[in-house]
């Protein structure tokens, strides 16, 4: 294609937050800085300059910033960004009072509320004293089984403001898929909703609740939060508490925001859990800060006043990155639930009503739009929406197509890419640059992203691994309780030493920008997002009459579909009732997402010398596609059980 699909006007790129800040930097340190591609040069050339002006064009308040901007700036992992600063997460997220919306929640059609910064600044107040009268301190865990609703906004900045550490789960988690996470953590306070409403319907989740808070030594506090109900009966919950009882002892007063070193622990986020339990990866308030600021302001053109969305739940992360909009003084819209109910219309009703300026996505949500026949370019105004992001997986050329079409013409659509591992993205958009179709537009400002090749040398105009090659503030501070950093250095740091490797199968363009192909492990992708084939294993090897199972994606309609082969008792055979009920038994314990869309019964089941299941052999056989190293199969055999299957091919 030789034409973009969108330009942006001079008078947009003149107003843009990262022209401002472009000549801000070239008045600091007297640089000549022409474009957006130009100031992502000077951000990997000189990052002391550029963190330093972004710290002050931000405006993050610091109790100090200390003289040293980058200690160690050349080991990875190892640097440390600000290393003499002291911050306050909350305080930043925290710092309008006055009576404009802070947050915008609507569940389903079930429930619509709203908060003002002043509000939202007292209860933060109540949650905070509530959560010293339970002794939290500083590193305590804080964890949370709930909706994306305004009180897991409100609760994480009680918590961040205390420096305890926060760490989350969507309400769709099964028993199992909580307590991987939250077991692996000790959490002294378990904030809970009584339940959670998806496609019209009601999901009672104090059942669950029970199971979870029986199985977590050390929790102090269950706090229960009326959600689906306004009294929810909590007498089977030993130790649980209301929500208006937990706080309405309290009266709103001014926090004092005790300040942290940068690396202070802030999230505990988890990994998809593909050889074994999620890995529990810990977050910095100060690297997630400025990261977030800058992807917020600089690539987005998030500011004071905007009202920004994303479609997530809070266990993925997105979720942490919407809510680090409240630091640009930017509304919060929240939604929960079915993005499909009552119609598929509910978040284009959202834009409409709200005056939306940012919608996030994912590509399986546009392409189910695009498949709906949705066309909210007729349908609605969408006077206010700027903005379009997309993440998860890969937007294929024709959603592009489809959102310039069918949704608005004049609008910056952002395919962006990063990840849990770094609670922020390597490559993203820029609203300064043109939007090419089925390109993402730029690496992050700051980030050195390269694409390398087998051997680790730099490509262009191939495909290759996902890298980057120096260190950034938001880093992964480590995983939890791997206290020599073993399991860390070897996620991340064993395939090309000194460079990250983000295992991303990737492309430079000739625009500059990057096209992603997938991931490069065997890591599950279904509508964007990432599972782990353990979590699945787990759950259906525990029935007996399934001996053992291999989870693989396949690439189908521009998306990834899971499908599970099973090996079963001998004598018996897969029905339609065994197959459901495996697929109740991984939406029960896991999550909806994880459940596969096909169940096939094979006789035996590939592994390598010793002894390892080898999902990758089997996603390239069923893909039509050679295996690489088939000798190091203890039982190469087995890969023609899954050649040339009829049953994918509906």
């Amino acid at each position: 294609m030789n034409e973009p699909l969108w330009q942006p006007s001079p008078a947009r790129i003149e107003n843009a937050a990262v022209t401002r800040f472009i000549r801000a930097v070239e008045a600091d340190w007297s640089v000549g800085i022409a474009d957006f591609p130009a100031l992502h040069r000077f951000s990997v050339a000189a990052p002391e300059r550029f963190w330093q002006t972004l710290t002050r064009f931000c405006d993050v308040k610091a109790a100090r910033w200390g003289e040293r901007v980058i200690a160690d700036r050349d080991r990875m992992p190892g640097a440390r960004f600000f290393p003499d600063a002291r911050l306050n997460f909350a305080e930043n997220l925290l710092k309008r009072r006055d009576e404009a919306d802070a947050i915008v929640f609507w569940g389903e059609d079930k429930v619509r509320r709203r908060l003002s910064f002043a509000q939202l600044y007292a209860l933060v107040s109540r949650l905070r004293q509530a959560l010293q009268a339970e002794g939290i301190v500083a590193g305590d865990r804080v964890a949370a089984y709930l909706p994306n609703m305004p009180e897991t906004v409100a609760a994480m900045l009680a918590t961040a403001s205390l420096g305890a550490v926060w760490s989350s789960c969507s309400p769709d988690f099964g028993v199992d898929g909580v307590l991987e996470r939250f077991g692996q953590i000790a959490p002294k306070v378990l904030f809970a909703a009584d339940g959670y409403f998806y496609n019209g319907k009601r999901i009672d989740n104090l059942p669950r609740i029970r199971e979870i808070v029986s199985r977590l030594p050390g929790l102090r506090r269950t706090v229960i939060v009326p959600y689906t109900t306004t009294d929810p009966d909590l007498a089977a919950l030993p130790g649980a508490v209301g929500w208006e009882r937990f706080t309405g002892g309290y009266s709103a007063a001014e926090i004092r925001f005790e300040p942290f070193p940068l690396n202070h622990p802030l999230y505990i986020l988890y990994s998809s859990g593909t050889t074994g339990k999620p890995k529990c990866i810990v977050h910095g308030a100060g690297g997630t800060l400025l990261q977030h600021l800058k992807e917020h302001q600089f690539h987005c053109d998030i500011g004071a006043g905007d009202r920004v969305f994303y479609f997530t739940t809070c266990g993925w992360m997105m979720w942490n990155w919407l809510v680090s909009a409240l630091a640009s003084e930017a509304t919060l819209l929240l939604y929960d639930g079915s993005p499909f109910y009552p119609s598929g219309n509910v978040l284009f009703d959202f834009v409409d009503a709200e005056g939306m300026t940012l919608l996030g996505t994912s590509a399986k949500y546009l392409d189910a739009c695009a498949k709906a026949g949705l066309t909210p370019r007729v349908t609605h105004r969408l006077e206010s929406l700027r903005a379009m992001t997309s993440t998860g997986s890969p937007l294929a050329p024709a959603a592009f197509d489809y959102v310039y079409d069918s949704i608005k013409a004049d609008l910056h659509l952002a395919s962006i890419s990063g990840g849990t591992d770094l609670i922020s993205c390597f490559v993203l958009g820029a609203p300064t640059l043109p939007v090419w179709r089925g390109e993402i537009q730029t690496p992050g400002l700051g980030m050195a992203v390269d694409v390398f090749d087998p051997s680790g040398r730099p490509v262009r105009g191939k495909k290759g691994e996902l890298v980057c090659t120096r260190p950034w503030p938001s880093m992964p501070i480590g995983f939890w309780d791997d206290a020599t950093g073993e399991r860390y250095h070897a996620a991340y740091f064993e395939r090309f030493p000194g460079v990250w490797h983000h295992g991303d199968f990737v492309e430079w363009t000739s625009h500059g920008g990057m096209v992603i192909y997938g991931r490069s492990d065997a890591t599950l992708n279904p509508g964007g997002v990432r599972i782990g084939t353990a979590e699945i294993y787990r759950q259906v090897e525990k029935m007996g009459d399934v001996i053992e199972a291999v989870a693989v994606g396949q690439e189908w309609q521009g998306d990834t579909r899971v499908i599970l082969f099973v090996v079963l008792r001998p004598g018996l055979s897969l029905d339609e009732a065994l197959s459901q009920r495996i697929r109740t038994e991984i939406r029960s314990a896991c999550s909806p997402r994880h459940v596969p869309a096909k169940v096939i019964q094979v006789a035996d089941i590939p592994r390598t010398r010793s002894g390892k299941i080898t999902e990758l052999a089997v996603r390239e056989v069923i893909h039509g596609r050679a295996v690489k190293n088939v000798e190091a199969l203890a039982n190469p055999e087995a890969l023609e059980l899954y050649r040339d299957l009829r049953d994918l091919e509906g």
